[in-house]
Parts: C-alpha cells; structure tokens; sequence
C-alpha cells in the first residue's frame, strides 16, 4: 500500500511534530519564530513558560509560541497544515499512532540527536514507537499509565493476581446491588489489552514483511474469556458504551472500580456530586503472577518535521522539551516524564508508587504504519462490545483476525 502524507487523516490521538517554519523566511542565524501546537491542557502552564522562557534566553532572537489546539478534528488540521507554506513548528500526536508519521517521511530522522536527548534513558515502548526501518524519528514527550481505582470504603487491599482481580470484582458486584465492581465498558478494548498480554496473547505480531493477527490464538482467548466474565458479570457499563468518563459512574456511586491512566486521580479526587465517594485507592493492576500487569501505556511522541525550515531550533527546542526540568514539571503534575530516571518526581505516596509499577510494565499497540487504520476502522470496538453482549469469543476472534490483518498488510 503506498505511503502518503495523506495517511495522517486516518490518525486520532496525541505525540509531538516539530515542523519549522521561519517568520517572514528568515535564517536561523537571523532568529525565527518556532510554533508549538500543545492539544488541550495536559501541559501544565508552568511547562509551557518554562519551554518558552528557555528556549528565547538560550536563542536570542528567535521567539517560541504556544498555539493551544482541540483534540477534536486535530488530525484533519494537522495533516493540512504539514504540507503546507504555514505549517507550525511542533505539534502534538498520539503515541499509537507514531508510526504512521515515522513511514510517510513527515519527520526528520533524529537518530544523531538520541542520547543528547535521554538515550536509553527515554521510555523503551514509546521509543520503539517513534523509530521506523532503523532510524529515530519522535521522542517520547509523557505517559499515562492505567491503573485501578477503588472505593476505599469498600476495597482495602489490591488483589495480587489477575485472577484474584477478576473474582473480586465480581464480588464486589455481587455484595453492592446497583454497582459495578468495576466498570467495564463495551468498547473499551484499551483496558481489554492486559488480559490478553498476561496470557501470553498478542494481538499482532510482525510476520516477515507482514502482520500475523493473534487475537484467536488460545493465549489471547484465554484473556478475552475474563475479559468477557467482567463485561458481563462484574459491570453495570453499557455494553456497547465507550470508557470515555469512567470517573463519573464511580463519583455518582454506580461503581466501585474502575480503570484508567493515572491523570484521572484528580477528577476521581474532587467529584462534583451529591455524597460523592472517598478520593479512591489506586493500585496497579496485578499480573498473571502477581507484580504489575503489562496495561496499555497512553501518552505521547514528538519528532521534527522533514520540512522544518529552521531544523537546529527545532532541535534545540526538542532538547528542552526532552530536559530534567520541563519533564520534571510533568511529574509533578501526575504525568509519567518521558525519562525513567525521573520517575521519582511522581512523588513517594502510595498513589504514586502504583503509578510509577504501572508505567514500569507498560505496553502498547502493534508498531504497524498501518495501525491508525485499525483504530479508525473501529473494528476493535465492535469485536469487544460482541463479547460484552456473551458473543461466542473464539469465533469472533477469528473473524477480527481476518479483519486486521486485511488492514495491516493492506
């Protein structure tokens, strides 16, 4: 399948483009203006000041503007404006789909600017992400971890297994009428993932030239069954609904756990409603055999446009973005730093520490060009709201096998 810039239009998510584009076509020894386009508010107000405050002393002359975009029809935005005269100089895309910005020549290859910008101390997945057919294309910028979040009025300990997990949850949903014991919803495949990887499964796996899907394999079926046991016997989730809040049921008081990046303590902490719940206990989700489950790690990349007319500042301002201090402010604000040696910034609290297991496991999609088509094809969705409503799972893996692989080798 040819590889265009056009891909990009089938991209949803967060990661960061740098796409230089001087003021008024001046050189880099003249000073430029660097646009930084941040998606929604992630990036608290004094990482941005000091990016900007940073970058200027270290650049006289050149100037580093913040333009704030919407998550919602970035994608759409971002691929226009990357191939045109007016593009921005960095900007925001999602870890998952990195790939595809890595296989069309969007970016520059960054490969000699990797241990100035961390080396091996960058987050492993996430830079596996961001390299193509050998070469550095997009940094790590943050992680978002998942992690349980429990009543603490009703959840004392974590469970040490996966196993123990899912007998707890429903529990949970057995012994509170009118409560999910963990709200798990039809088409959440994202909280699905761990099951699958703890069983051994995959949901693809790179085939010579090609994909081989996995999601039919007894490993991976073996997860989707407990997958299934808790859509089915320990939610009170929609089954055909998506995670996107899934705070809320548990601020009203119509669940006592649920799962979700780290970032979500805050809402869950300060609920808006009518007797809300305790701030929850969060715990990592266990494994197979006990420790951390391998969750999927949500979060973002950043690399430097190929087309970049100012390649040096938008190196330099990658390195600051990359530095202790802009990724320290991360942590500080509950944001996993794109270093492991920063990890420690997160604090010491119990929370914290769950945090800090979580990302140390993490994992992500398949490092396919073509995995943002899976995503916009929606076919996951679909396979997992099937299994929510008690589908015949290995039959319906097989089908999604067909399916996926249809795309990724497309």
């Amino acid at each position: 399948m040819k590889k265009t810039l056009g891909a990009l239009a089938l991209l949803g998510g967060s990661a960061l483009v740098l796409a230089g584009c001087a003021a008024g076509g001046s050189s880099e020894s003249d000073g430029a203006e660097i646009r930084v386009w941040l998606v929604g508010t992630d990036t608290p107000d004094a990482a941005r000041e000091y990016l900007v405050d940073t970058f200027e002393e270290e650049n006289p002359g050149s100037t580093l503007v913040i333009e704030e975009q919407s998550w919602e029809g970035l994608v759409d935005k971002l691929t226009t404006s990357l191939s045109s005269s007016d593009s921005p100089d960095i900007v925001e895309f999602g870890n998952t789909q990195a790939p595809a910005f890595t296989s069309v020549g969007a970016l520059l290859d960054i490969s000699d600017e990797y241990e100035a910008l961390g080396g091996d101390d960058l987050l492993p997945g996430f830079v596996e992400a961001g390299s193509y057919d050998g070469a550095f294309y997009a940094a790590p910028l943050y992680s978002g971890a998942r992690v349980v979040f429990a009543d603490p009025a009703l959840v004392t300990a974590a469970p040490a297994t996966l196993d123990e997990y899912v007998a707890t949850a429903k529990s949970l949903a057995a012994a509170n009428p009118g409560k999910s014991g963990v709200y798990f919803a039809g088409q959440d495949w994202y909280n699905a993932l761990p099951f699958i990887w703890e069983n051994g499964g995959e949901v693809a796996v790179a085939d010579g030239e090609g994909w081989d899907a996995q999601l039919s394999s007894d490993a991976s079926i073996a997860g989707l069954l407990q997958v299934q046991d808790l859509m089915m016997n320990a939610s009170l989730a929609p089954k055909d609904g998506d995670n996107a809040e899934p705070w809320t049921p548990y601020c009203e008081n119509q669940a006592v756990q649920f799962s979700a990046p780290n970032w979500a303590l805050g809402l869950a902490s300060a609920c808006e409603t009518e007797a809300p719940p305790a701030a929850p206990m969060v715990y990592a989700l266990p494994g197979i055999d006990g420790g951390a489950a391998q969750v999927f790690a949500g979060g973002s990349n950043i690399g430097i446009s190929a087309r970049s007319e100012n390649p040096e500042l938008a190196k330099a301002a990658l390195e600051i973005i990359l530095s202790d201090g802009f990724q320290t402010i991360y942590g500080e604000n509950g944001l996993i730093p794109a270093k492991l040696s920063l990890a420690s910034t997160l604090g010491s609290s119990p929370e914290a520490e769950a945090f800090t297991a979580a990302a140390g496991n993490a994992k992500l999609t398949p490092a396919s060009p073509n995995w943002a088509e899976v995503e916009a094809s929606r076919v996951l969705e679909d396979f997992f709201v099937q299994i929510a409503q008690g589908g015949d799972v290995a039959a319906l893996a097989a089908e999604v096998d067909i399916q996926i692989e249809e795309i990724l080798n497309g």
